[in-house]
């Protein structure tokens, strides 16, 4: 088997440095405003060429049915988009927990379109790989351009890229209760009132350049419904913040609350108060 026919490719995770929610469309969408940034924490996949059609194999969790999951449907984009004559087989190891606001989805999305691109010859551009990327899903375009962090608006689509601050110990705290996106939004919209315009935040390529300053920015609007829902998950957050981090954020629409902190040594004394008793705790690094 040549190198052409068979792709290996990492698929990191991601969290949002601070999430607001500005509006809603008539047709239900909302614009939003957010920062991304790249984590250690990563799925693996594996593509190879096949004689036709997809065949998609999960390990490592459990992802719900094969034609819905974001990989096959940016395989068969890829296919469609490429006009390619063969066929691809899938191996995708989860080691993103799912549904905890990590974008593990999203970023097999990105990496699989990417990888069976490459097994086409690359014969999709890269503006419109990016833009079957939003078509499958909010975040997958800012893992589609390859930037490590980026400022993200609109529906998540529009991205400005960031350079990073240095990389930083990030806790990742994973609770056993959540809430789906569709009802986090459902439960914002309650009494929010779009038509009156959010306070303005300052936003330049300073206000990013060190981890304080990040922390002033301000939350994720999600936690306050999803705190409501679930105490556990605040609890969880008060607990974490108590911890000296240099910030604590829930990240996406839950439930996974991060903190970042100065020094290795922190990170581990963090986890030995918190305790895994109740919650999933995973060390990795901000890139």
């Amino acid at each position: 088997m040549t190198a052409t026919d068979r792709v290996e490719v990492e698929a990191r995770a991601k969290v949002n440095l601070l999430l607001r929610v500005l509006s809603r469309e008539a047709a239900g969408y909302h614009g939003i405003e957010t920062v991304f940034v790249l984590i250690e924490t990563s799925d693996r996949l594996t593509v190879e060429r096949t004689g036709n059609g997809i065949d998609l194999v999960v390990s490592g969790a459990e992802t719900g049915p094969v034609e819905e999951n974001l990989a096959y449907r940016a395989a068969a984009a890829v296919l469609r988009a490429s006009g390619a004559s063969f066929g691809v087989r899938i191996h995708l190891e989860k080691s993103i927990p799912v549904r905890a606001g990590l974008g593990g989805g999203s970023s097999d999305a990105a990496a699989t379109l990417k990888a069976v691109n490459e097994l086409a010859g690359n014969l999709v551009p890269p503006p419109e790989l990016f833009q079957l990327g939003a078509g499958l899903g909010a975040d997958v375009p800012f893992f589609v351009s390859g930037a490590r962090m980026a400022l993200g608006w609109n529906r998540g689509e529009r991205l400005f890229r960031l350079k990073p601050p240095p990389s930083a110990p990030c806790l990742l705290a994973v609770p056993t209760v959540g809430m789906g996106t569709q009802e986090a939004y459902e439960r914002l919209d309650v009494g929010r009132d779009y038509t009156t315009p959010r306070a303005t935040v300052m936003l330049d390529e300073t206000a990013f350049e060190r981890w304080g300053n990040i922390a002033r920015l301000g939350g994720n609007d999600f936690e306050s419904v999803v705190f409501a829902k679930e105490p556990a998950v605040r609890t969880l957050f008060e607990r974490i913040a108590e911890t000296n981090p240099l910030l604590v954020r829930m990240t996406g629409s839950g439930s996974t609350v991060f903190a970042i902190y100065r020094r290795e040594r922190d990170l581990d004394d963090a986890m030995m108060t918190i305790g895994t008793r109740e919650q999933k705790l995973i060390k990795t690094r901000t890139l």
